[in-house]
């Protein structure tokens, strides 16, 4: 029997399915009866999650921890990279800020970022029976192989057995699992030890000769043909996949029993998971969107989380989408900033920190004033609205907005004149525009209907939630237990764990 601790979930491409693989495996697992934690070396996404310990992680790796029924730690997700810019990225190491990288040392200037990551997985690999990887991208970045520690150099490292996921509804499947193989070099090779194929429609019949020859042309096997399921979607760490649940291109003006939200795809977007929550309600149609048009039309505007405020900023002014928000202001029709999107909102923006920018003029729509420290705010705040609580919040920002102005010194515990601003979610509420810090918010259920049912009325919509509908916690457990079914039924999980230290439960 093998002694690999963990086993690696490698992918073909970024968004290939790894993380969906590795969340269905963690809890397929624990059904077993294993102890078993989920791993990613790096993460390069802004979609990040607060753990209990105060500690930032990536948004995949939190809700694996989920799926294997524990509490999230830092070293499930032991670096991770936050892109600013196109050439400059943020480091989180264990949790806290570590300064920051630049394009050009990516290939060879991570050393004690591997470091870092290899004492990590050692954590767990001796608290738990089993570790199970995600990898990052592809595992043939040739230009990269040299200083990688989240792939190949991490299964090398601790001798884990690799397994290729690859997307089928991306098309050409069969050469990118093969050219997988093809640009390893031997030693690369060696560690894979199956390939798996992932939202598949139609007869598995008509797949298998295929199969077929890809392993007689590699030697590796297939473990198995994922389907199709429609109603599984994960927080994603990949901001490409920002959007997917959409259900159309437009939003409908004509069914006045649905409430039409467009969400603003900005170029630095973080943590636009805030809105699956809305996306989940029924009756609520969710778009991300860079058109004007479907912003002005919209009875609900989000911008959400940015991970160069001041930036994005500019660039909604560029596309006139500033504009239009404006004009939703003045005619009384809603807006939600969160984070950075509640940060655009304010009257002025000092960052020396982020986007080195300076001081910028705000939007000016709420009472605030933005000003970015050195040290960045992670917390698990709790508190409520109009008498709904709110548990689920993160706050994750170097921005400090402080109150200006009218509404300023307002008692934050109540409610005030409706004429003016009113305390938000530690935040503000200036007539119909609305922005908060909090993260995470929109996911506590009775505080997310109270809200949209307001939101409702304002704009004249006959919305209402639904009754008896689940949860969004709710939504997101019936979704790893489906996820995990299908792990069951259509991959061979005894031969993966064949070549670990498990072997084959009974």
């Amino acid at each position: 029997m093998s002694s690999a601790s963990g086993i690696l979930v490698a992918g073909t491409s970024s968004d290939a399915g790894k993380s969906v693989v590795v969340a269905g495996l963690c809890r397929a697992l624990v059904r077993r009866g294993l102890r078993v934690a989920p791993f990613k070396a790096q993460n390069m996404s802004n979609n990040s999650m607060v753990c209990r310990d105060g500690g930032e992680i990536g948004r995949a790796q939190y809700l694996q921890a989920r799926a294997a029924r524990l509490e999230p730690t830092t070293a499930m997700n032991p670096v991770l990279l936050k892109p600013g810019t196109d050439r400059r990225a943020f480091i989180v190491v264990r949790g806290e800020p570590a300064g920051t990288l630049e394009a050009g040392q990516y290939a060879a200037g991570r050393g004690h970022l591997r470091d870092a990551a290899f004492a990590a997985y050692r954590e767990l690999a001796d608290d738990y029976e089993l570790v199970v990887c995600e990898g990052a991208g592809s595992p043939t970045e040739i230009n990269l192989r040299a200083g990688d520690y989240v792939n190949l150099g991490l299964a090398r490292e601790f001798g884990l057995p690799v397994v290729v996921v690859g997307d089928i509804d991306r098309g050409g499947i069969l050469a990118s699992l093969y050219g997988t193989w093809a640009l390893l070099d031997e030693a690369d090779r060696a560690t894979l030890k199956a390939f798996v194929i992932n939202k598949f429609r139609g007869d598995v019949s008509v797949l298998e000769p295929g199969l077929e020859e890809i392993t007689a042309r590699t030697g590796v096997p297939f473990a198995g043909v994922i389907p199709w399921l429609l109603d599984v979607w994960l927080d994603s760490e990949d901001t490409l996949a920002v959007g997917h649940w959409r259900a159309s291109t437009r939003l409908s003006a004509l069914a006045r029993d649905r409430l039409r939200v467009a969400v603003v795809r900005l170029p630095r977007i973080s943590n636009a998971t805030d809105v699956d929550a809305l996306a989940a309600e029924p009756g609520v149609d969710v778009l991300v969107t860079v058109d004007p048009a479907v912003v002005e039309a919209a009875d609900l505007v989000v911008l959400p989380g940015s991970r160069s405020t001041a930036t994005d900023l500019a660039w909604l002014r560029e596309r006139g989408l500033a504009d239009v928000v404006m004009r939703r202001a003045a005619a009384g029709r809603p807006v939600l900033g969160i984070c950075g999107g509640y940060q655009m909102l304010a009257h002025e923006i000092e960052d020396d920190v982020e986007g080195r920018v300076g001081v910028v003029p705000g939007l000016g729509l709420l009472p605030t004033r933005v000003e970015f420290g050195v040290e960045k705010v992670l917390a698990r705040p709790v508190g409520s609205w109009d008498g709904h609580a709110v548990s689920t919040a993160y706050e994750i920002h170097h921005g400090i907005a402080r109150g200006v102005g009218a509404g300023a010194g307002a008692d934050r515990s109540v409610a005030t004149n409706p004429l003016e601003p009113q305390p938000f979610l530690d935040g503000w509420r200036a007539g119909s525009v609305w922005g908060t810090m909090w993260h995470g918010a929109l996911e506590s259920d009775d505080f997310r209907r109270a809200w949209l049912s307001q939101i409702s009325a304002a704009v004249g919509s006959e919305w209402a939630p639904a009754e008896g509908a689940p949860g969004f916690a709710e939504r997101r457990e019936a979704m790893v237990e489906i996820l995990a079914d299908a792990i069951e039924e259509h991959v061979d999980i005894d031969a993966l764990l064949a070549h670990t230290r498990v072997g084959r439960p009974t």
